[in-house]
């Protein structure tokens, strides 16, 4: 099933937001060039990119080898603290419950996803986990940048896939 293609309901996106979610879906398209599920991911911190990632569970052997998880992992490397307060994930899909509860846990401030996850989404379409008042932390929520160059991403990898088969 293809992801929800939702509308920027954010009409205050700034410039920043829309380049680094150029690089997150440009780090998508690298992801799909390696036969990964095409899903990119940037880590901002004080206007830099601090950690990149793009999905190579296939390549890697590695369930835990979302975008997330690999820009999380660089930007911690970078910082030298596991916690990333202040900082900005732009990821071209919403995470799932694993990406969304390392956003959790890295105390990230601000999420922007692109497209919605109908089958595994975690911070709005199945679950409302990265920003629920049963936890310590919430992480701010913001969707829809570039949801529709996302969502096409997904769906001709996906459509390739199927006509492969």
């Amino acid at each position: 099933m293809a992801p929800l293609v939702q509308p920027e309901r954010n009409k205050t996106w700034s410039e920043a937001d829309h380049l680094f979610m150029s690089k997150a879906l440009e780090l998508a398209r690298h992801a799909q060039a390696q036969g990964e599920v095409p899903v990119g991911a940037v880590l901002v911190y004080g206007g830099e990119i601090i950690g990149r990632g793009w999905n190579r569970p296939i390549l890697s052997n590695d369930p835990t080898a979302h975008a997330e998880i690999e820009a999380l992992r660089k930007a911690a490397a970078h910082a030298g603290n596991y916690r990333l307060p202040g900082s900005t994930l732009y990821v071209s899909l919403e995470p799932c419950v694993m990406c969304a509860g390392a956003l959790v846990n890295a105390r990230v401030e601000r999420l922007v996803f692109g497209a919605r996850d109908l089958r595994f989404g975690a911070v709005r379409s199945k679950f409302r986990l990265a920003d629920s008042d049963r936890l310590n932390h919430r992480v701010c929520i913001a969707e829809g940048l570039l949801a529709a160059e996302a969502a096409e991403l997904l769906a001709a990898f996906f459509k390739d896939r199927r006509d492969r088969e």
